[in-house]
């Protein structure tokens, strides 16, 4: 039988919604979920989740020049990818 996946599988706000705090949190329905690792990474690596990956990186102190080279680099990949995401879709 095929593995079939459930219609929330990737989906950003689903699995990964905004808590009271304002925070992303995992959703409680997904904990006893035996898809949940690659669910969540599927979700981060949607439109929704590389620019939510890049808030992350802007909110995050820089403590000195090589931590700045690697926030560069980060955002700079997520960019390409945020790119290539957009540009497969159109």
């Amino acid at each position: 039988m095929e593995n079939l996946r459930k219609e929330c599988f990737g989906v950003l706000d689903n699995v990964f919604p905004i808590g009271k705090q304002g925070l992303r949190e995992v959703s409680g329905k997904c904990l006893d979920c035996p898809d949940r690792v690659p669910c969540l990474r599927e979700a981060l690596d949607t439109e929704e989740g590389l620019e939510f990956r890049s808030e992350i990186i802007d909110r995050a102190p820089s403590g000195g020049f090589m931590d700045r080279l690697r926030r560069w680099s980060r955002k700079k990949d997520l960019s390409r990818r945020l790119e290539q995401r957009r540009g497969t879709r159109k």
